[in-house]
């Protein structure tokens, strides 16, 4: 599950073209960029590939609450 979720616009005043993202999974801090197109191109730390679909659901659930809602 993700936890301490938090997100910021890559441009200041606007929603595009896309956001940092930052959360917790298992105890596990990343980063990323999630685009406008749904897109996520992961920072240093990428997540294990047997849960890397999970992940992106979760993200893509809390960007439609918090962002497209």
């Amino acid at each position: 599950m993700i936890t301490h979720f938090q997100y910021n616009p890559l441009v200041k005043q606007t929603t595009l073209p896309g956001w940092r993202i930052s959360f917790f999974f298992n105890g596990i801090h990343y980063n990323a960029i999630y685009h406008s197109n749904g897109e996520i191109e992961w920072g240093h730390v990428l997540p294990p590939k047997e849960q890397e679909s999970k992940i992106k659901e979760q993200i893509h659930e809390l960007m439609l609450f918090h962002i497209y809602e």
